[in-house]
């Protein structure tokens, strides 16, 4: 299957879990949705009938509010049942609003912002020290970045020259009630990564051919850490929800829903 299809049913699977349950966080999912579609279609090394093999690539989404992207992604490529979504955010479902572990395919539950580099850069430490190949990817938000916890980790990275590992930050400059200049300017993040000692990279993150050729490249990186600042749009692909603030904890009316999903499947 290409990203782009990918992609496109994984949108799909977002706007019905999150309509069919009331739930939020819609304009945080659609954000990562290309990039996690490119990730999990040839650039970590995963098996799905397997999930659980020992010389797997590791991700993690930090920003574990948006997992029902992460949810949408796993059932298309054969980790969980389609039919399993349909479950999201009632009271006995494993599909919880926030990254559960309990999820075939989910490394670590996520959800409390600034853990999941951390998590990630013990992890990669862990793989260095016993020689193994497998790669860690973490997936952060920009608002994330605020949290003081990242730095720690991103010190330590570098320090202990963790070739393998990759942030990736969803670069959206929105957060919860405000744009993420506004709450707690992070820029330059480029240049603060470069001071840390990592490599970095930055580009458009719905570019599905520059997503694919630029994850591959720093996952070979020698040498330092690896960072990919992806340039997104919250609430990517439904037109009435892009760059809007009020879609981070808004659920889609009836009407809304419709319109959204008729512009998915038109695109």
């Amino acid at each position: 299957m290409k990203s782009e299809i990918l992609s496109r049913n994984a949108r799909l699977h977002v706007l019905k879990m999150i309509y069919k349950s009331k739930g939020s966080h819609i304009g945080s999912a659609l954000s990562i949705i290309d990039i996690l579609s490119v990730l999990y279609n040839g650039v970590l090394d995963i098996n799905p009938t397997s999930p659980d093999y020992k010389d797997r690539d590791r991700f993690i989404l930090s920003k574990g509010h948006a997992c029902v992207g992460l949810y949408a992604v796993l059932a298309e490529c054969g980790f969980i049942s389609k039919k399993l979504l349909e479950e999201y955010g009632n009271d006995s479902s494993i599909l919880m609003n926030h990254a559960s572990h309990k999820v075939c395919g989910v490394e670590h539950s996520t959800g409390a912002l600034g853990h999941g580099l951390p998590v990630g850069v013990g992890k990669a430490l862990v793989a260095k020290m016993n020689n193994f190949q497998w790669k860690t990817f973490v997936l952060l938000s920009d608002g994330e970045m605020q949290e003081g916890s990242n730095w720690e980790a991103i010190m330590f990275a570098a320090h202990h020259k963790l070739d393998n590992i990759v942030a990736i930050i969803d670069f959206n400059n929105l957060q919860s009630l405000d744009s993420v200049d506004k709450t707690l300017n992070i820029n330059p993040l480029n240049k603060k990564f470069t001071s840390f000692g990592w490599n970095v990279e930055e580009i458009e993150g719905h570019d599905h051919e520059r997503l694919k050729e630029t994850l591959t490249l720093v996952k070979n990186q020698k040498g330092a850490p690896s960072v990919v600042i992806a340039h997104t749009i919250k609430g990517k692909g439904v037109t009435y929800m892009e760059n809007n603030i009020k879609w981070h904890y808004k659920t889609p009316n009836y009407k809304e829903y419709i319109e959204a999903i008729n512009e998915i499947k038109s695109a």
